[in-house]
């Protein structure tokens, strides 16, 4: 005998009022368990509302351009059985035109970690970090923007008392009022935010050109992803003092015994960069400020006590930074799974937004393409980023003679309000000691 259920939008996270973007079915449709009813799209990543049984739509409650929140109802099945609790949500990393991956990022979120969305923002959004866990109000006007847009300002450090009058509702701020202002001080034609520490940055316009004069052109879209993570590593690149360390480290023994374990693991695919990722845990720990984070006012250093470590993913729509959570805890052949099926997620798009937050310390591997080096960009909050390069035999000497050994080139970027170039010549020597003898991991 049918039931009516009623299908609820699931636990997705800090996000409210999230637009719906795509309806994937229509009433009368015969549905399967975990099939993709509507798509959500955050700042961060496109989300599908799954069904919770196999059914036939009886309705659906929204339409397109609707926003809706945790426990919003979207939907009504007849089916055989009763409703299931709700499943995770199936989320993605934003794109253009389809649902896509973001982050950090996206945010950053963003990815690390994002903040609750407001109205979907336009083709130019600037995305926010992932939020902290305590929101204080922002200074000015509180009284005339929503608690999601101060905090949104709060992380892009924009103080709503310049801002002036809103465009929303009885003069109230919106997301969009934030990120216009934003986007004008990076223009030069606003004044810096108070609380972002940009200095006072006077940027000049962006050049207009009309390239046609000089040729035949063509014009594409950036991809979402492109254009919410763009706008956090512009902010990022401008207002954090970069500098960045090189280093080289002797893995050829650590390569050797990573293939003997992928041997051992046939259908498991052991890659460097799980070595990497512990290798970079012993650091953290042996140099605690690489594992903390600058408060709002930029005076306090907040140290972090796990080791949660974001792993840069290249995707046909951009990059993402997914977070493999308690690092210090998991051993090789784990961390080689987790990371397998996280890469398979963000390729997919099926990445939700609790799996791009709450990173410490992000690495950016390229190893598998090529290069010597390369100067990453520290995905703020955090205050460090390691990029890896593409391994090479070099003839090395050991104090006899010229050996062949497999040297991996590390560059290590970092804040210079945070960490000294000692320190972090420590850091890097200290990774490359590690990776060069990886039973230093066991003490």
């Amino acid at each position: 005998m049918a039931t009516s259920i009623e299908v609820k939008v699931p636990d997705i996270g800090n996000y409210q009022n999230i637009p719906v973007i795509e309806l994937l079915v229509k009433p009368g449709d015969v549905v399967k368990k975990d099939q993709g009813l509507v798509s959500l799209e955050s700042d961060k990543a496109t989300m599908e509302v799954p069904s919770p049984v196999a059914g036939i739509v009886k309705s659906l409650l929204v339409k397109l351009g609707d926003t809706v929140s945790e426990g919003s109802l979207v939907a009504v099945l007849d089916g055989e059985t009763a409703a299931a609790p709700a499943p995770a949500v199936a989320a993605a990393p934003a794109s253009a035109p389809a649902p896509a991956a973001a982050t950090r990022s996206a945010t950053p979120p963003a990815a690390a970690p994002s903040a609750p969305a407001a109205p979907r923002p336009d083709a130019e959004a600037f995305v926010a970090k992932p939020p902290v866990p305590h929101e204080a109000p922002a200074q000015g006007l509180p009284a005339h923007a929503s608690p999601a847009v101060r905090l949104f300002a709060r992380e892009l450090g924009v103080d709503l008392a310049r801002i002036g009058q809103g465009t929303g509702r009885k003069n109230r701020l919106t997301k969009e009022d934030v990120q216009n202002f934003v986007k004008r001080a990076v223009a030069g034609q606003a004044s810096a935010p108070s609380g972002g520490g940009d200095g006072g940055l006077k940027l000049l316009p962006w050049p207009q050109i009309d390239f046609s004069k000089f040729g035949e052109v063509q014009s594409k879209p950036l991809s979402r992803i492109k254009k919410l993570s763009g706008a956090n590593l512009a902010r990022n690149w401008a207002m954090i003092p970069h500098v960045t360390q090189n280093d080289e480290a002797d893995i050829t023994e650590m390569d050797a015994f990573r293939k003997k374990l992928g041997e051992e693991n046939k259908d498991l695919k052991i890659t460097p960069l799980v070595f990497l990722i512990k290798a970079v845990v012993a650091a953290l720990r042996k140099f605690p400020s690489f594992n903390a984070s600058l408060d709002a006012s930029g005076e306090q250093l907040i140290l972090k006590q796990y080791f949660h470590i974001g792993i840069a993913v290249d995707t046909p729509d951009g990059l993402v930074v997914p977070v493999l959570r308690d690092c210090d805890r998991k051993g090789l052949v784990t961390l080689a799974q987790e990371l397998g099926e996280i890469s398979a997620k963000a390729r997919d798009k099926k990445l939700a937004p609790g799996d791009m937050q709450g990173g410490c310390f992000s690495i950016s591997s390229l190893g598998g393409i090529g290069g010597t080096g390369f100067t990453p960009i520290i995905n703020a909050p955090e205050v460090a980023i390691l990029g890896v390069s593409k391994s090479a035999m070099k003839p090395m000497w050991n104090g006899k003679e010229f050996a062949p050994r497999l040297m991996l080139p590390l560059s290590l970027s970092y804040d210079h309000r945070v960490v000294d170039g000692a320190e972090a010549a420590r850091f890097a020597a200290y990774l490359a000691q590690t990776l060069g003898d990886i039973r230093r991991l066991l003490l």
